[in-house]
């Protein structure tokens, strides 16, 4: 049974959470093109811009449908919540690739390129998840997106420490120390994205165990 069925509603909660599930999608593709690339840093970067200023727009959809509609498909604080979510993930994206246009960095690692992978598979997690919301039948298959999206947060932490650990190492002139501290900086916003990601899934989580 749909669960929009049993809840009567006039704003498209779900249309926007799936629009908003690709723009993390696409953003995360843009993110992993430019480490995969860093040729292509600027125009992902600008990419990852516009896909973040289309995310606040969704977001705010959101917000002021919900501030002005009754009856909502699911629990009032979960679709602000997820609303938030998604936004976040796209927002914190956006922020890393930023910070490699303000530090001028130009190359990259292949923990760097691991990690935005990372973010790119969760963002796929998430966006197949977020349509199971419509079917209360289809909750069963979101669970398993919902551990894939917790392991994948687990990887990225691993991969954290890894880059870090690589960045200081060894002793190194004050040149290679401000980089080693710009890069630091990118790794913590990458991992960042992670944690965002799996943000969202704990909000899922929550939708499920209310409409088990």
């Amino acid at each position: 049974m749909v669960l929009a069925r049993f809840f009567p509603h006039e704003a498209p909660f779900f249309d926007w959470f799936e629009q908003n599930s690709a723009n993390v999608v696409a953003a995360a593709r843009a993110l992993a093109q430019a480490f995969d690339d860093p040729a292509t840093l600027e125009p992902q970067a600008a990419r990852l811009t516009e896909l973040e200023r289309q995310a606040d727009d969704v977001t705010h959809r959101v917000m002021a449908a919900l501030n002005r509609t009754f009856v909502t498909p699911i629990h009032r604080d979960d679709i602000a919540d997820l609303a938030n979510a998604l936004d976040t993930v796209v927002d914190t994206m956006d922020v890393a690739l930023r910070r490699m246009v303000l530090f001028r960095l130009r190359t990259t690692s292949p923990l760097a390129r691991h990690l935005a992978h990372v973010v790119l598979q969760q963002a796929e997690a998430i966006h197949a998840a977020v349509p199971c919301l419509r079917d209360k039948r289809l909750l069963d298959d979101l669970t398993g997106y919902l551990v894939e999206i917790n392991r994948l947060e687990n990887e990225g932490d691993r991969d954290l420490e890894q880059a870090l650990a690589n960045l200081f190492a060894d002793g190194a002139d004050l040149p290679a120390l401000v980089d080693a501290l710009k890069w630091k900086e990118v790794y913590e916003l990458l991992e960042a994205a992670t944690d965002s990601a799996e943000d969202v899934a704990d909000v899922l989580e929550s939708i499920v165990l209310k409409n088990a």
